[in-house]
């Protein structure tokens, strides 16, 4: 799996609804996955280690791996 790279500050959306999401705090929890909604944008804040990165959605920051989003063109 090649590991895409994103900006601090992109705009990505999800393409594919992940199994779970992880919040984006420093003890990150468990989440639902119907937080964040396919085709939703969020803006990229941090990379993350194995290929993760903490985007800000509408109803949160959220670790997403990096194969469930993509860069939006404009």
């Amino acid at each position: 799996m090649a590991d895409k790279l994103f900006t601090v500050g992109d705009r990505v959306t999800v393409t594919t609804p992940p199994p779970y999401l992880k919040t984006a705090a420093s003890m990150p929890m468990l989440r639902p996955p119907d937080l964040v909604n396919l085709g939703e944008e969020g803006i990229v804040l941090e990379q993350k280690l194995g290929g993760y990165w903490a985007v800000k959605f509408e109803r949160g920051s959220f670790l997403i791996d990096g194969r469930y989003i993509d860069r939006v063109t404009t």
